[in-house]
């Protein structure tokens, strides 16, 4: 259900672009590249073939943003209700349960979670795109029209994790912008968090053991959440400071750093040229695009609880323990398996897909400095829904881009299905083999 809702508003898109009003006037899209800008919108990646703003028409600038609402909409609804209801191993029949599973009083069964799910969602967009219109209505020579067309879609954009943008050149021009880069970086990160996590954070604000009361997921999800970007932002800070920082501010280097940390969690606007960034930046950024976002969030990769249950597991199995915990509470044995197959395919596809672009983009993108890490980067930010390139995407060939499309559509619904897969599917053994040891490491 979920692979085949996605691929339906896929294929709904690329029949609209594929109308002579999508594009301005002047303008041809090829096949392949309205494939790719559907599913690019669809699965909320950001990676573009064609600029937004100067090459679409406003009937395809509209398509686009009702692709990206409806990616980051349904993905938040269906990784919502198939967590609650594998997690707490309950039926999506019984309102009293989901409730429970919830710990919410006010949430009263499937109908009202969706609404839960929409209201949040349509709410955080809003007062995005209020702030937004606010800002750029007082330092920007726009149309009042103009001004809310921007303000609504690059809300929309950033909260669903989706990365497009109307400016050729995404944020850099508001770099220095102290408002724009609290705004944007507030709505990509509260995106990234997911449903139950933000349903839960109020949580923080009673005086009664604000951080005990507090869920497993959640405590997990904002720990790591701002760990990485902490690590992150002072590694990018220090490494690039006399290289894409240089000569900047002091406040100009720290807000550019902060954003740079936050958006490779799969939102894709930059302020900064990702093309010229250091090798070991670019590195950083490929580890923060492969864990991604929380679950049950509008963001890809692997998520950050995954990351958080593998750290567990190794932490246990380097001291020897029979049982996996975090924060006092026991993870179970199939939450773990689930968490090491979800691990492995992302990193055998995200391998195997880079092989290919290797031996097929080589005359396409030669001399353009490190092929491997721009490749890498490049199926990466795809398979993390992220958005972020190199400079390599316009100029990939048929083949790459045939990839490129696959992984961002695996990317958005496959961890998601792989985890379902491996949770529903019951394969009891009622033999065992004997035993044989074999040399690890």
């Amino acid at each position: 259900m979920v692979a085949l809702s996605f691929f339906c508003a896929i294929a709904i898109g690329t029949l609209l672009l594929s109308l002579p009003i999508a594009v301005k006037h002047g303008n041809e899209i090829s096949l392949i590249d309205k494939i790719f800008t559907a599913t690019s919108a669809t699965c909320v990646t950001g990676l573009v073939v064609k600029d937004t703003g100067s090459f679409f028409s406003t009937f395809g600038k509209y398509v686009i943003f009702a692709l990206v609402q409806i990616g980051g909409l349904g993905i938040m609804t269906f990784s919502t209700l198939f967590a609650i209801a594998l997690g707490r191993k309950l039926t999506l029949r019984h309102n009293v349960v989901i409730q429970k599973a919830m710990n919410q009083q006010k949430v009263q069964g499937l109908s009202e979670l969706i609404k839960y799910v929409l209201y949040i969602t349509v709410g955080f967009e809003m007062v995005g795109a209020i702030l937004l219109f606010i800002r750029w209505i007082v330092i920007e020579d726009w149309s009042v029209k103009e001004t809310l067309i921007n303000s609504v879609f690059h809300s929309v954009s950033a909260f669903c994790n989706a990365g497009f943008s109307l400016f050729q050149t995404s944020f850099t021009a508001y770099r220095a912008d102290p408002y724009i880069n609290a705004i944007m970086i507030s709505l990509i990160f509260l995106g990234g968090l997911g449903f139950v996590v933000i349903l839960d954070l109020p949580k923080l604000f009673s005086f009664r053991s604000p951080i005990k009361r507090l869920s497993i997921q959640t405590k997990l999800a904002l720990v790591i959440s701002v760990l990485l970007v902490a690590i992150a932002m002072i590694f990018i800070l220090f490494i690039e400071k006399d290289n894409v920082l240089e000569g900047m501010p002091a406040g100009e280097r720290i807000a550019a750093s902060f954003f740079h940390a936050v958006t490779p969690r799969t939102a894709g606007f930059n302020t900064l040229e990702v093309n010229n960034m250091l090798a070991p930046t670019i590195f950083l950024m490929l580890f923060l695009m492969f864990i991604g976002a929380s679950p049950g969030s509008t963001g890809g990769g692997i998520k950050t609880c995954t990351f958080g249950v593998l750290m567990a597991t190794m932490y246990s199995m380097l001291y020897n323990k029979d049982r996996v915990s975090v924060f006092r509470r026991t993870i179970p044995k199939d939450v773990v398996r689930r968490a090491l197959v979800v691990f492995t395919l992302a990193f055998i596809w995200i391998g195997f897909v880079s092989m290919v672009l290797l031996f097929t983009e080589k005359s396409h993108i030669v001399g353009q400095g490190n092929v491997f890490l721009k490749v890498l980067f490049e199926v990466t930010s795809a398979f993390g829904t992220v958005g972020l390139s190199t400079g390599i995407t316009p100029n990939l060939s048929f083949i790459g881009k045939v990839f490129i499309v696959l992984t961002m559509y695996l990317g958005r619904v496959g961890p998601l299905t792989i985890a379902l897969s491996v949770a529903l599917r019951k394969h009891k053994v009622i033999y065992t083999y004997p035993e044989e040891r074999i040399m690890v490491g």
